[in-house]
Parts: structure tokens; C-alpha cells; sequence
């Protein structure tokens, strides 16, 4: 049973990646078969996110995804903006961005990569980067455009990719049926969303607390219980074992002076350091799938009430975890390198 489940949750990856065709870049068509996915990112507390959303732009450019929005669960003015310079610099400034209010406590976790990147200009003082959208604060919630964008797709289509908090998640499944649909949010995931996949918990050190666990603990335990689709989470151990490294940061984005990736990593602490690439690796087994990685049986996933993550291997349910070994983390470092240095379609 566990070795026909595996196989089914990854004939979907295949069948998704099969065959994927350009889309055409004026009328931003996308290819019939592109893999839907919704990013939903805690960006400017870890620069990882940054790089993960590099990716997911390299991915459109490919014609192997259609990235349906992105879902911010940072607060402040400075995500979004974010969001939108890189939407905007990537050649994607139509992609929905959805914000939180009232959300966890976490803007003096870190250097706000976010602020840094928003803030910066030319000699001229003009902005270094532009934007597209006006006024953030008018942008809507995360939940009620998770219920906009999901009630539009086909059934079992979207792959939601959560490499922050769960705050947002939670809050969907409690949402009741709206002019977008009578059903309730629980029951519009499990009718649209085939898979979750997160970077989230820790399965080899029960007393490390992951971080992204740790900021909505009563959220993650409201996920990973009673989310209604498969859920699959690259834990602490595995973006920790393959570190982006500052050398290609370095030397490997020449063709891009202004880059608002490359820029981020410089504020985020002082270079030349390597970061582990953990919200990268969720992205690269939502889009990719399992070829990279080894996967735990398959099981539940329950939170405890101090943010340990704990995994009951068990026939009935639909949890699972990525692990790597040395090879592959080698493997999957090199692909992210020539995944992120490689120029994105629309830049001029």
C-alpha cells in the first residue's frame, strides 16, 4: 500500500511535466499543461524565499508551471513590494499577491531583505527597481484570494508550495462559502488542490523546533491534521544539507547589474556565506518531482503543542517527507546553480 500510494502521488508530477510547450509572451498564454501552483512565502525574514521565487519565474519561463498567485504571510508594506518588484522585474507583473493582517510576529527576526531591496536607488535617486501596483494596502487578503483563484480551476489541479508560516492555510480551511463558492474552505481544498507541499518541521532532532513552525504552532497543528490533501514537507534537514553558494551570487549574475535577487542576498547578511536552500527544495519537488530526493513511507504528521513535528508511519494517510543523502544534496545544489544564474526569459 505504501509503495502504490508513492507511486500514484508521483504518476501525478509525471503526468503534469509531460510534454510541456512554450507560452507565448505577449498575450502571456500558458501552456494547457503547465502545473498550477500558488507560492505561499514568508518573504524578507530568510533570503532563501527570494531565491525560491527565482525559481518559480524560471519555471514559467519554461512553460512548466502557471503560477496562480503568490500569498504573503509577513506582514508590513514591504513583501508585497517586494513581490511586486521581482513580479515586475521577471516580466510577471499580472500575478496576484495576496497579504496578511494580523499574522505572527516576525519583522525583527531578521535583516528584512524586503525593506533593504524596496528601499534602494540610483545615483539619480530614482528607484533602482520598478514597481506595478500603487497602493499595497488595497491588495486582499491571502484567504479570500486563495478562495477567488481556487474556485476557478479544474478540480484536483493546484499544487499549493507553503514555505512559511501556516497562518494563511488555517485560516482557508475555517472560511465558509463566499460569492466565489458555496463551499467551505476545507471542502474547496479538497475539491481543487491535489497537493501541499511545505517547508516546514524537523524528523531527525525531536528537539529542534522549526521555524516556520514554531511563529503559528496553533496554525501548523490545524495543517498538518486537517488539511484534506496529500501533504508533502521538505523538513529543517534537508535545505540545511545543501547550502547556495556565495561564489555563484558572486560571479554568475554579470549579465544583470540591478538584480533584485542578487541584491537581496547581499542585505541579508554579510558576504561572501552560503545559505542553506531549504524553501528551494520545496519549490524544486512541487515542479520537478521525486527524482531528486529519497521520500518517507507514508504516514501522518502531527504537531506538538511546543512545535516538535512527529511522523507515525501508517497505510491510511497522506503525509510524507523528502530526505537526502550526500549525492543527491550535491546533485540538487548543482541544478539549483544552473537553475538561478540562468537569465530569465523576459529580462532586457
Amino acid at each position: 500500500m505504501i509503495e502504490n500510494n508513492f507511486f500514484l502521488l508521483n504518476l501525478l508530477f509525471l503526468i503534469a511535466l509531460s510534454g510541456c510547450t512554450s507560452k507565448d509572451r505577449q498575450s502571456l498564454k500558458i501552456a494547457s499543461d503547465a502545473q498550477k501552483i500558488i507560492f505561499e512565502t514568508d518573504i524578507g525574514n530568510d533570503v532563501d524565499d527570494a531565491l525560491a521565487l527565482d525559481m518559480l519565474y524560471k519555471y514559467i519561463d519554461a512553460g512548466k508551471i502557471d503560477l496562480l498567485g503568490i500569498m504573503i504571510n509577513k506582514e508590513g508594506i514591504y513583501p508585497p513590494k517586494y513581490i511586486d518588484i521581482m513580479n515586475t522585474w521577471y516580466g510577471y507583473p499580472e500575478i496576484p499577491i495576496g497579504i496578511i493582517h494580523d499574522g505572527a510576529d516576525c519583522e525583527n527576526d531578521a535583516t528584512n531583505y524586503a525593506k533593504c531591496v524596496s528601499l534602494m536607488k540610483k545615483d539619480n535617486e530614482d528607484p533602482m527597481f520598478q514597481c506595478s501596483l500603487k497602493d499595497f494596502s488595497k491588495l486582499p487578503e491571502a484567504h479570500v484570494l486563495y478562495r477567488k483563484i481556487l474556485a476557478q480551476q479544474p478540480d484536483n489541479s493546484v499544487t499549493i508550495v507553503s514555505v512559511g508560516f501556516s497562518t494563511n492555510l488555517a485560516r482557508l480551511l475555517e472560511t465558509p462559502g463566499d460569492n466565489f463558492s458555496p463551499l467551505t474552505g476545507k471542502e474547496l481544498v479538497a475539491k481543487k488542490v491535489k497537493l501541499l507541499c511545505t517547508m516546514a518541521g524537523c524528523f531527525n532532532n525531536p528537539d529542534l523546533y522549526e521555524y516556520n513552525i514554531m511563529k503559528d504552532i496553533p496554525a501548523a497543528k490545524k495543517v498538518f491534521a486537517e488539511w484534506p490533501t496529500p501533504l508533502v514537507t521538505s523538513p529543517f534537514e534537508v535545505g540545511i544539507a545543501i547550502n547556495y553558494p556565495a561564489t555563484s551570487i558572486e560571479n554568475d549574475f554579470e549579465w544583470a547589474p540591478e538584480h533584485p535577487m542578487v541584491e537581496a542576498y547581499k542585505c541579508y547578511m554579510k558576504m561572501p556565506y552560503d545559505r542553506p536552500t531549504w524553501d528551494l527544495t520545496s519549490v524544486l519537488y512541487s515542479v520537478e518531482g521525486s527524482s531528486y530526493f529519497n521520500i518517507s513511507p507514508v504516514g501522518k504528521i502531527s504537531v506538538t503543542d511546543k512545535g516538535a513535528t512527529i511522523f507515525t508511519a501508517d497505510k491510511s494517510g497522506n503525509r510524507y517527507y523528502l530526505m537526502v543523502d550526500s549525492v543527491q544534496a550535491e546533485d540538487i545544489k548543482q541544478h539549483f546553480i544552473q537553475l538561478i544564474s540562468k537569465q530569465p526569459a523576459n529580462f532586457k
